[in-house]
């Protein structure tokens, strides 16, 4: 079995019990995903169909208990020749394992036990349900310390001849009640004098009554009294030594009327003013019919001789016997003859008087099928039966509501009288009660209703878009949570959640803040935080930023959309106007100017571009702040002129450097001369130092002026490379973090 899956459900994990009925195995619920005892009934029961039926009808029955301290049973079934209870899987040991351990338990800890078992039969017995069978192994103790009684109803299916087939009935006979051992109907009170019984165990470590047989132990419950637990441990105080003889008295009608009563005894036996009360007193003494001692069979080979008389055992008669009369020579046999007959006459009527005690009159057990439930209790009960008060009712196809459709003893069997006949009778079909699916997913519905004999097939689903529900779990159902269906017929619909319905995002970013707003709302979104936020390149009252939903995002409806608004440009800001002299190349000359300039709203910008012929002065206009400097670049004729830096402090105290206005080249002016005349006799050498000094002056002049260019060109070299060191700081200062 380890290993298997029982009906394609239950993973075999491993054996943790067994009897003689069954064996108990530990699995794991697949569907369910939990752990399970499974208990399997042996194989040499599964072809007894009376006891499979027996077994099945009483497990259903104890199903329908639901109470803390009772073991839940989950489901009954059949695999092959498998037969099966699955059960709730308790953690820790049970009773039996306990008292092997550490009998005689404490007191308290013993009442504790008790009062829980009190508490199970209680709930049980007002289902009509007895267990007929409490004893240490059918008590569970989990590890958190609560009892849990387990096996609810399943001593029924085991028969009176199974007494001698099975192990876990010769451990059951200590536990039975008298009517139990004498096999006439057991009820509620049964159950209490076998807890009783299980109470004494724990307080005193041993079993009131032991025999050689399961039939010597049961004629001992019938005839015998036991030692009294306060005998055995005297530690037990007065008022717990009465809970267990008042619970163990032979007849049932001096025990407890009820579980309810015992356990409000145990509750309240260890409190202070009842420890040292009185031994309980039952007025019966005088009443009571005697009980016989039990009378051992008779085994083959034995014999009962009557004793014989030696006269050589006997003393002489001090008195002498007078010869010729004979009667006082028979007087002493005659004696001892009536005394062996006197003494077999009243074994005789001790073993009839037995048997008349302990033989049951047989009744033959006649069919009451197809009877209404009413003449049916009525024929069994002319009959000296007695009709169990746990009637099966279930619906059963073509069997009319209130027949008797099976009867727990065939026809024709014979049986004790007062034997006890369990009846099936036809109910209206049963109907499941739907259960709450709404907010769960829709595998786990399928699980759920699977589970109440639903197929898929039987289930239609829809899906709606929805505010409140998560996307994939269920909105609603049809029938509803509570209303009663055919499991058979039933057709279950399901509407299923697809989540909030989305809508795309528009993109918001340079819109107006109305106009934003607008549309937001249009999407049925709701307009969360504005933030107004200074901006240098976004026009006052313009979106800067959205979130949470990014443009072109698919959005919920319902949710919130803010928005960052540009408030312009901040406080702080200013805005300067830097002039930039410019000159053209030679004065009178046509130059192109470009300006390029940096401020806060933005790098390199194309600023005015014209024609100059002489110096001129252009306004550049800069947006300034803390953060943002400004930066002017001059270009000439398509090359780089200057660069001037226009820091943010400086313009704000009014100290930014003007740059110097340097006057252009002037263009060289041609020199002209007289055409040389003529000289005669002596003026040739007049005329060549006029020429000399005039190529020298010219050539001088010519050489002075380029001079003057060059130092005009190292000079605005200069002055270039000192704006272009201005610069260089500029963006040093860039580089530690001021930005533009």
């Amino acid at each position: 079995m380890i290993g298997h899956e029982l009906a394609g459900r239950y993973k075999i994990i491993e054996r943790i019990g067994g009897g003689g009925m069954a064996l108990v195995y530990k699995a794991q619920d697949i569907l369910l995903n939990r752990n399970v005892a499974i208990k399997v009934l042996r194989q040499q029961f599964v072809h007894d169909e009376e006891f499979i039926r027996r077994f099945r009808r009483e497990a259903q029955s104890a199903a329908s208990l639901s109470h803390p301290n009772v073991v839940s049973i989950y489901d009954v079934g059949q695999e092959d020749e498998v037969h099966y209870i699955v059960m709730e899987y308790i953690e820790g040991n049970n009773l039996n394992e306990i008292i092997k351990e550490r009998a005689p338990l404490q007191v308290d800890e013993a009442v504790r036990i008790a009062s829980q078992i009190c508490d199970a039969l209680d709930h049980a017995h007002h289902n009509q349900i007895i267990h007929r069978d409490i004893k240490p192994h059918n008590i569970l103790i989990g590890r958190n310390g609560r009892v849990k009684v387990t096996d609810f109803g399943i001593a029924r299916a085991v028969t009176s001849t199974t007494i001698t087939q099975t192990g876990s009935v010769v451990g059951s006979v200590h536990y039975f009640s008298p009517e139990h051992a004498k096999g006439v109907a057991t009820g509620e009170k049964s159950d209490l004098y076998s807890l009783g019984i299980v109470l004494y165990q724990m307080l005193t470590a041993r079993l009131p009554f032991l025999g050689e047989s399961p039939i010597s132990v049961a004629l001992k419950h019938l005839q015998e009294e036991f030692d009294e637990p306060r005998e055995v441990n005297p530690l037990i105080p007065q008022s717990v030594e009465n809970v267990i003889l008042k619970s163990m008295r032979k007849n049932p009608q001096e025990r407890y009327q009820s579980a309810e009563e015992m356990m409000q005894d145990l509750e309240t036996c260890l409190l202070p003013n009842r420890r040292n009360e009185p031994k309980v007193d039952f007025e019966d003494d005088e009443d009571q019919t005697r009980v016989m001692p039990a009378i051992k069979t008779m085994q083959p080979g034995n014999h009962v001789t009557a004793p014989v008389y030696d006269p050589e055992d006997e003393e002489p008669d001090k008195e002498e016997v007078k010869p010729g009369n004979p009667k006082k020579k028979w007087k002493k046999p005659a004696l001892i003859i009536g005394l062996v007959l006197l003494f077999l006459g009243i074994l005789a009527g001790v073993v009839i008087y037995v048997n008349k005690m302990l033989v049951v009159p047989e009744v033959t057990i006649p069919s009451v099928v197809k009877m209404t439930e009413e003449d049916a209790v009525r024929t069994l009960e002319e009959l000296g039966l007695v009709v169990d008060n746990n009637v099966i009712r279930l619906y059963k196809q073509g069997v009319d509501e209130g027949i008797v459709y099976e009867q727990s003893k065939n026809e024709g069997t014979v049986v004790k009288e007062g034997s006890i006949i369990q009846l099936s009778v036809g109910a209206a079909k049963e109907l499941s009660k739907m259960p709450e699916l709404s907010g769960k997913t829709l595998d786990e519905v399928l699980k759920l209703l699977k589970g109440q004999k639903v197929s898929e097939d039987q289930i239609d689903t829809n899906e709606e878009h929805s505010d409140s529900v998560p996307a994939g779990e269920i909105i609603s159902q049809l029938p509803v949570s509570g209303e009663e269906f055919d499991p058979d017929t039933v057709q279950v619909r399901l509407i299923v959640s697809k989540g909030k319905q989305s809508v795309t995002m528009y993109n918001l970013i340079g819109k107006s803040r109305s106009e934003a707003e607008s549309l937001i709302r249009e999407l049925g979104l709701r307009v969360g935080t504005v933030e107004p936020v200074p901006s240098f390149t976004v026009k006052k009252g313009e979106v800067i930023e959205q979130w949470p939903w990014e443009p072109n995002q698919p959005a919920t409806p319902g949710t919130e959309q803010s928005l960052k608004v540009s408030s312009g440009y901040p406080p702080e800001a200013l805005n300067y106007t830097f002039k930039v002299p410019v000159a053209p190349n030679r004065e009178g000359e046509q130059s192109q100017i470009r300006i390029v300039y940096s401020d806060a709203l933005g790098d390199n910008q194309e600023g005015e571009s014209r024609t100059i012929t002489t110096t001129e002065i252009i306004p550049v206009k800069l947006l300034l702040a803390p953060e943002k400097n400004g930066s002017v670049e001059i270009y000439r004729d398509g090359r780089a002129l200057d660069t001037y830096s226009v820091l943010y402090t400086d313009a704000k105290n009014g100290t930014v450097p003007q740059p110097e206005i340097e006057a252009p080249p002037v263009p060289e002016v041609p020199v002209t001369t007289d055409p040389p005349q003529e000289d005669i006799g002596g003026d040739n050498g007049g005329d060549q130092g006029t020429d000399q000094g005039t190529d020298q002056g010219t050539d001088q002049g010519e050489e002075n002026g380029h001079e003057d260019d060059s130092a005009l060109s190292n000079e605005g070299k200069g002055k270039g490379d000192k704006m272009k060191d201005s610069k260089k700081n500029h963006d040093d200062i860039d580089a530690a973090g001021w930005g533009r």
